[in-house]
């Protein structure tokens, strides 16, 4: 894995007094947000502490992608996006750097010509990585990196419940004839015995599919979907407790595609639906499920080259935030 180019970090950081947790420089430090270290939020490097209780670690890899390409960049994107980010969380009041050692783990190096190979080098990394950290919060990359992430993640948990935001099922059999790429991971994933089954859920499918046996497949799979319109229908605690019941009382995995957004909220992504969730609509899902035992999470699919503004990369460094909350208020 490498240090994301983080010379000079350490004498950024702040201990937390009491705690013993390293954190971001703080606002005592007159250290601007932009500049400083280009870790996830400023955070230390995971070589800078003794052990984290979470470990953001960035998979540049999209090899696996069907449409825009880009995603490779995502890690770096989000990373930047992260620096606006500050220590308290006003939806689920807490901060979660006082309450958790969380560590930069810089990137693997995967392959970007074979996708198999990318795949056992993704899940090696995530396998050592797990000696250093209790959880790991994934920046894609393309959704394939998901299969990896879990595989690691079942070593340490067991069958995890699923709760996957996507605009798109990812329960194919194969695209193009490939088994492993972006639309394939969790059909992967349940196949191989990854995920407990009917304990997953697919939040904010939407608009196409190539087919209407897609659904009966997936269902098949052990799949349970909320759509958009579920949300936008039922409102947000409605599904919130759809899901909680869902998950029963499993161990949570969250998987993040950011075109589960509206292309209005998150341009910045390989396959975009029109009519997706609003970022605050998400969040706010998010905020409603903190009480879940969440061991494990990825955001991906931002692909920088066709954002604006830095739209997707803002939405997704905060869903990374929402993520770390969330873990915090279940510790």
């Amino acid at each position: 894995m490498s240090d994301s180019g983080n010379e000079g970090l350490g004498a950024a950081q702040e201990e937390t007094a009491d705690t013993g947790i390293i954190g971001p420089p703080s606002a005592t430090q007159q250290l601007p947000r932009f500049a400083g270290p280009s870790t996830f939020a400023r955070l230390p490097r995971l070589e800078e502490v003794s052990r984290a209780d979470v470990a953001i670690f960035g998979v540049p890899f999209d090899s696996g992608t069907t449409y825009r390409p880009g995603a490779r960049f995502g890690p770096e994107a989000i990373r930047a996006g992260s620096k606006l980010l500050r220590p308290y969380h006003l939806g689920l009041e807490i901060e979660p750097w006082t309450t958790l050692q969380v560590a930069d783990a810089g990137d693997v190096g995967a392959t970007p010509f074979d996708i198999p190979e990318a795949v056992r080098q993704i899940e090696a990394a995530a396998q050592r990585l797990y000696s250093r950290a209790d959880r790991i919060i994934t920046l894609g990359g393309d959704h394939t990196v998901a299969l990896p992430m879990l595989r690691a993640a079942h070593r340490h948990h067991g069958p995890v419940a699923l709760i996957h935001f996507d605009a798109h099922l990812d329960t194919w059999d194969n695209m193009f004839g490939a088994p492993l790429t972006h639309g394939t991971p969790f059909r992967r994933a349940a196949e191989e015995g990854l995920v407990a089954v009917n304990h997953c859920a697919h939040v904010g499918i939407r608009h196409t599919t190539p087919a209407a046996k897609d659904l009966e497949d997936d269902k098949e799979l052990g799949f349970a979907t909320i759509s958009t319109l579920d949300v936008a229908r039922g409102g947000i605690e409605h599904a919130a407790d759809r899901l909680r019941a869902r998950v029963a009382d499993k161990p949570v995995y969250i998987s993040i595609d950011i075109d589960v957004l509206d292309p209005a909220y998150a341009p910045a992504t390989g396959t975009p639906e029109p009519g997706g969730l609003s970022t605050r609509e998400l969040q706010m899902l998010l905020h409603s499920l903190a009480d879940l035992e969440i061991v494990g999470a990825d955001v991906v699919e931002v692909s920088p080259a066709y954002d604006h503004a830095q739209i997707t990369a803002l939405a997704a460094a905060g869903l990374t935030f929402d993520l770390l909350a969330m873990v915090a208020r279940g510790k």
